[in-house]
């Protein structure tokens, strides 16, 4: 069976136009108002300023805020640790501890030091000697040979002598016999005699000073280096790392005053146990009864002023 279908009659095609009108114009995109016709006024220019004005009442509200100013840089951070760590290190260094490591770190890198120098001015000597003692023998007979070891016994001798004074020095307790320091300026003296004698104007035809120099700087410098090593070993025994400075103090003590007659002065540690040392000099016969500032600064090997104390105090007045 076949149906038949109805033609569409001019109602139907009306509709049909209206409806596709309608939606093409829904698909159409509208164009955008025109700023000129805009009854209020906002404009694209005044839609920007009003944004400016905006930002710049937040900007300005903000700036008023230090707390990004409050905030460490990474320079300023490392300032500050550096700044913290020196302050630290200024506090160990005050500390009683610390001082006497440092006290006992450079008195063992001054002994060790002035005992090469030593050695070295004692094997420099080594040459003169046995010029001295071989009396120009052929090279390699006996008494070329021989002439070799009189400087090292000697040298052996004189460094095991004053060894035991630096040893005893850093133990608070300074050798300071007069025979001993007698055996040590004699093995000096005998040093420097063998090196100087083929070298002075009546033994030598061609004597230069130069020459002469040359052969006795290492008896010279060994000489004074036994002088000074007891020295400073003994200031370093007298060193008392808790004692404060007088920066740390604030304040000085009263010292002697040789032209006003006073002789108030504050007796410390140091010059205590020089007084100590005299007594004890005085009592074994090795120092008079009152004896005078260079005496007491020659047998203790100390400084004049200390040694000026040290006959104040002992002096009958001041008893």
């Amino acid at each position: 069976m076949t149906l038949a279908t109805p033609e569409p009659g001019p109602d139907d095609i009306a509709r049909t136009l209206a409806d596709i009108e309608r939606h093409l114009t829904a698909q159409t995109p509208h164009p955008p108002p025109d700023a000129s016709d805009d009854d209020t006024g906002e404009t694209k220019r005044v839609r920007q300023l009003r944004a400016e004005v905006a930002e710049a009442r937040q900007l300005a509200a903000l700036q008023t805020d230090d707390t990004p100013l409050l905030l460490d840089t990474p320079r300023v951070r490392r300032r500050r640790r550096k700044a913290h760590e020196t302050a630290r290190l200024h506090r160990l260094g005050r500390d009683p501890e610390m001082r006497a490591w440092q006290a006992a770190r450079m008195r063992r890198i001054l002994t060790t030091a002035l005992m090469v120098a030593l050695t070295l001015a004692l094997a420099w000597s080594t040459a003169g000697v046995q010029q001295f003692a071989a009396e120009g023998a052929e090279p390699w007979s006996p008494g070329w040979i021989f002439a070799w070891l009189v400087e090292p016994f000697m040298s052996i001798a004189l460094l095991g002598i004053v060894g035991a004074r630096a040893y005893l020095g850093t133990q608070g307790q300074p050798l300071d016999h007069p025979k001993l320091i007698r055996i040590e300026y004699l093995f000096l003296g005998l040093t420097l005699g063998m090196n100087a004698w083929p070298y002075l104007p009546w033994t030598d035809d061609d004597f230069t000073i130069s020459r002469l120099v040359l052969h006795i700087l290492g008896p010279i410098v060994a000489v004074a280096i036994v002088g000074a090593l007891p020295i400073i070993l003994a200031a370093f025994a007298r060193l008392d790392p808790t004692r404060e400075t007088p920066a740390e103090r604030g304040l000085t003590g009263l010292t002697y005053s040789a032209n006003t007659g006073d002789r108030v002065r504050l007796i410390s540690p140091e010059v205590a146990a020089l007084i100590e040392r005299t007594q004890a000099l005085i009592a074994a016969g090795d120092l008079p009864a009152t004896p005078s500032a260079y005496k007491i600064q020659r047998a203790l090997r100390c400084g004049m002023d200390d040694a000026r104390a040290v006959r104040d105090a002992l002096a009958p007045e001041a008893a």
